[in-house]
Formats: structure tokens, sequence, C-alpha cells
């Protein structure tokens, strides 16, 4: 594990917490109570408002995933070489706060890809520099709690989220089977204060941190992606293989949402499902980064993707409603070890001065298969069965658990 300097911040702490780790939850809480009202429904709204089929779907979920990877590795080397993390990110919250308000407007699937990609663009300028951000201003051994705490807000946002649209559903449409379009408007409406609200905190509360700089020659990176790779040791590039791997099963989450539907639920109860998942992932996230800072990281991302597997076959598998609970909630136990723990991860392989760049190389390789990773999701939806997608992704979880325990070691 990288030896990193400890963090010296004379401000005040926030349950336990320095500010800026505090506040950047606070921005991701309001950000995805707005993005879940907004965005969760999408793969219905497509389906049951506009007729799309499960390709389409694929095409615009991986796209909408992907669209922003090359933007996360070049605001990553930007933050990298102008030493600022906060302008990028305050940049990436603003757009994609202008975008949300035009899904009011949809009405093909090429305007919804249009929003979407200009949403993913938003995630694309803020997501490296803000994990950078947080990773800058942790102590290292408190690093696994600081991410654990910023994904427990972050989708605690989303349970919030997803408890105002399971109102709003109830109440304009009742438990019909499937979304209509005025409901889907309303959500819309409501979705864009909270986002504006977290542009407002992250400007004012948030504080930009020094960049620290490792023993050693000034660190100059160029946009090469090539070279980018190169100046990290071998540990980095082989997690990166290995997460490769395993988002390749890993498709949008489009499609576990449509496989709730393909089990004749109503729109009320998945967005139930939902809260159930988000709740788990959420009370699951900031244990699991404590655990991490104890255990290891290696440790609890591959009982998390041992997780991932099983739920997967699940998903393959059910044929009960009371199943598709379940699953829904060990879903959000996979994703509450995994989510917050592998940023961390990163932090730990890489010195201080390249966190930006190496957040963006992450980032980037996970988005970037996204796309391959959803089309073949929707064609083995299509082709073969609703379970086929499933089956598929289980099978890569596990040859990652493998590859993470035999390659790499802390």
């Amino acid at each position: 594990m990288s030896k990193q300097p400890e963090i010296t911040n004379p401000r005040r702490k926030i349950w336990g917490l320095t500010p800026n780790v505090f506040f950047l939850g606070v921005v991701s809480f309001l950000t995805d109570i707005s993005s879940e009202m907004i965005f969760t429904l999408v793969p219905l709204f497509l389906a049951n408002v506009l007729g799309c089929g499960t390709m389409i779907i694929g095409l615009v979920g991986g796209i909408s995933e992907s669209a922003d990877a090359l933007l996360r590795i070049f605001s990553g080397w930007v933050s990298d070489r102008i030493k600022k993390r906060k302008i990028l990110a305050v940049i990436g919250y603003s757009i994609s706060t202008i975008a949300k308000p035009f899904m009011y407007l949809a009405s093909t699937w090429g305007v919804v890809l249009g929003v979407r990609f200009g949403d993913r663009v938003g995630k694309g300028f803020r997501t490296s520099s803000r994990d950078a951000l947080i990773a800058d201003s942790s102590p290292a051994l408190e690093r696994g709690k600081s991410f654990g705490f910023h994904r427990m807000m972050d989708t605690s946002g989303a349970v919030v989220g997803l408890i105002i649209s399971a109102i709003v559903i109830f109440f304009m449409q009742g438990r019909g089977l499937e979304l209509g379009l005025d409901t889907y408007r309303q959500l819309v409406l409501i979705g864009i204060a909270p986002a504006a609200i977290a542009v407002f905190v992250l400007i004012r509360f948030v504080r930009e941190h020094r960049v620290s700089q490792s023993a050693g020659p000034s660190y100059r990176p160029s946009f090469n992606l090539f070279q980018m790779v190169r100046t990290f040791d071998t540990r980095f590039k082989i997690f990166l293989v290995i997460m490769a791997l395993f988002t390749l099963g890993n498709s949008s989450d489009f499609f576990v949402v449509l496989r709730a539907q393909n089990m004749d639920l109503s729109v009320f109860q998945i967005v139930l499902m939902l809260i159930t998942f988000n709740a788990t992932y959420a009370a699951i996230s900031l244990p699991a980064g404590r655990l991490s800072d104890r255990l290891g990281r290696r440790r609890v991302i591959a009982l998390g993707w041992g997780i991932y597997a099983g739920i997967y076959l699940g998903f393959a598998l059910t044929s009960e409603v009371w199943q598709i609970w379940l699953l829904f909630a060990g879903y959000g136990i996979y994703y509450g070890l995994v989510d917050g723990v592998a940023r961390a991860f990163v932090a730990d392989l890489v010195p201080g001065e390249k966190r930006g760049t190496a957040y963006g190389l992450y980032h980037g390789v996970v988005g970037l298969v996204l796309l391959p990773a959803s089309l073949i999701a929707g064609w083995l939806w299509a082709t073969y069965s609703p379970a086929a997608p499933f089956f598929f992704g289980a099978g890569l979880a596990a040859l990652a658990v493998a590859g993470l325990m035999i390659f790499i070691k802390e």
C-alpha cells in the first residue's frame, strides 16, 4: 500500500469527518434525490411510454453510462495538471443540473439519449476530481470511512428520491403496471430543485485542497492514455483489467429494473423495491468502508463481488415475487460493500499527485466497458431469455473474484 502524507486540516471536523468530505456527501445526497426521481425510471419510460425494445433500451443505457468515460479520464488528468479539484466538480454538477429539465420535453428515445448524454457529460467532469478531492481531504487511515460516508449519503439521497417518487406515482396512477407520461413529467419537475441546491452547497461550503506531492521528481502529466497507464505501478494496472472483466458482465441497472417488470410487478412495487435496494446500500456503505480500513480493501471487494455473482444467479433463476424483494436487498449489499471501498483502494494504489488521473482511468475503464456490456445484455435478453444476461454477469463476476485474489496483493 502506497504511503501517503497524513492530512493536517485545521478546520473542525463534522461527525468525525473533514468538512470537505461532509459537504461533498451533502452535495451527493441532494444530487441523488434529483437523479433518482428523473433517471431511475428511464427504462420504464422508454418501454412503457415510448414503446422501445430491449436493444434500444440497452443502447441508451450503455451510451449513457459510457458517454462520460473519456471525460472522466480528461477531467482527472486536468485536476492533476492544474492541481485543483473543486472547479471541475462545480462545472460537472452544473452541467447535469442544466440538462435535467429537458427530460420533461422528451418524446423520442433519441431525445432521452441526448439528455442522458448531457447529464453524463456533467458526471464525467465531476466524478474523478470529486473522488480525488475526497481522498486528498481524508487521513490515510480513515479513507475507507470517508468514501463509505460519501456513498452512504449518495445512496440515502436515492432513498429519499425514490420515496418521493413512490408517493407521486401512488397518487397519480395508483398501482398501474406501466409508467404514465404525466406521472413521469411530474417527477421531473419536482426533481429539478434539489439538483440546483446541491450546486449552491458545493460552491459555498466545499474548499479547494492542496494536492499532495510525493518525494521524487515533480509529476507533469501529459494527456496520452498509454503514457498515463505506464506511469502507474503493476497492481493498479492489474486492478483496472480485473475491473474491466467484472464490468463486462455488469450491464446497466436498466436490466435489473426490466427484470422486475418482467415478473409482472407494478411501477409502484418496482419503486418500493428500489427503495429497499438503496436503503440496504446506504446502510452497508459506511460499515464496509470502516471494515476495509481494518481488514484491507481487497477482501471486502472480493466479498462484494461474490455476493453479486449469487444475486445475479438469483435474478436469472427467480420465479416468485418475494424472491425479487430479497434479490434487490442483496443487490444493495453488493453495492455497499464494493462501491466506496473500490474508490478507496484506488487511492491506496497511487501517489497523491496522480489521484485525479487514476480516478479518471478507473471510472473511464468502467464507463467504456459498460457500453458493450449493456449491448451484450440487451442481445442476450432478446435472443435467448431475460435470464441470460444474469447468468453471463454471474460467471464474469466469479472470474473477477479469482483474478483479484490471485493477482493483487495488499
